[in-house]
């Protein structure tokens, strides 16, 4: 099979400015987003997840200053374009599907004069009969009827709001789709039906999709591949086979332990003990070490790179390299 990239993420690294100092959200990630792929991103709160999402963007504010590296849109670093260029890259490029849909929508503004705002903003020279007939489809294409659009956002369930955001972000013809948390707060219904939607989306549109979530069930079950995030720092990424059968990272065993298993319920669930560490002047070791229950003399040296485990499988772990 052949490989298109979609998005080329190198050495990213995000800090936030702290009285105490640099909290060091997001070290040196690095992987590529191809077209027609879901990839998931997961981890525990605090892993960096949610700051990755907002860095491939360039969304990152302050106190938060992205430090380091590129985000390779179309052969556009994203990260040092000018402010021109970025807006173009946002919503023709790459767009998000935020968390909270209710958030993202005005509650002033009908639904449909909220997408029609986007198609403006991007498309000057497009007529009104243009761009209505381009709101209605978008609704169509999300299973929402079009004569919602005259609708205002509190007269929508949860479910369709979120409906709504999808279309907004699909307004302008994306290749790649961020989903940050977008399925959170709904029933496990229409989560289903909103998972279906992007999985639809991704064969008909031939999409690259990054899916941010802590849910590992949802995550295994719609992505192609997945990331696993600790600290900051992508410990792992497989296919999603590769991950659920051949699981490298000792963090990634016991995030999945950590899971009741809807196939067996008579599975032992095991909790990881302690947190997430803030990384404020972090120690020059492995971040999981103090948590590591398979840790051993040669795992407090500095942090390893991914190391290539199989042609789809790589793996950030000192025993990796020692095996």
């Amino acid at each position: 099979m052949t490989f298109v990239s979609l998005m080329k993420v190198e050495n990213l690294t995000t800090y936030y400015n702290t009285r105490e100092g640099y909290i060091h959200a997001l070290e040196s990630l690095s992987f590529d987003l191809n077209k027609g792929e879901i990839l998931g991103l997961i981890g525990e709160s605090g892993c960096g997840k949610s700051t990755a999402g907002f860095s491939f963007m360039n969304m990152i504010r302050k106190p938060g200053e992205i430090m380091n590296g590129s985000v390779q849109l179309g052969g556009v670093d994203i990260l040092s374009a000018d402010s021109k260029t970025h807006r173009k890259l946002l919503w023709k490029e790459i767009a998000m599907i935020p968390q909270s849909a209710m958030n993202s929508l005005d509650p002033c503004y009908r639904i449909g004069d909220q997408i029609i705002e986007a198609l403006t903003a991007h498309f000057p020279e497009m007529s009104w009969a243009d761009k209505l007939k381009k709101t209605k489809s978008l609704m169509a294409e999300v299973g929402l009827d079009a004569r919602l659009i005259t609708a205002y956002p509190h007269k929508l369930s949860g479910g369709m709001k979120q409906r709504v955001v999808i279309a907004m972000a699909l307004s302008c013809d994306p290749k790649i789709l961020i989903s940050d948390e977008a399925t959170t707060g709904l029933d496990v219904l229409i989560e289903a039906q909103i998972l279906a939607i992007l999985q639809r989306l991704k064969k008909e549109r031939d999409l690259g999709i990054v899916i941010i979530s802590h849910d590992l069930h949802m995550i295994t079950t719609v992505c192609d591949r997945i990331g696993v995030m600790y600290a900051g720092y992508l410990v792992e990424i497989g296919t999603t086979g590769d991950i659920l059968e051949n699981a490298r990272h000792p963090y990634t065993r016991a995030l999945f332990s950590s899971q009741i298993d809807a196939n067996d319920f008579s599975k032992r669930v095991e909790s990881i003990d302690g947190v997430v560490p803030i990384a404020i002047s972090p120690e020059n070791t492995c971040r999981f070490y103090s948590r590591c229950r398979e840790k051993a003399e040669c795992c407090s040296g500095p942090p390893v790179d991914l190391i290539a485990v199989s042609p789809t499988h790589a793996v950030a772990c000192h025993m990796e390299g020692h095996q």
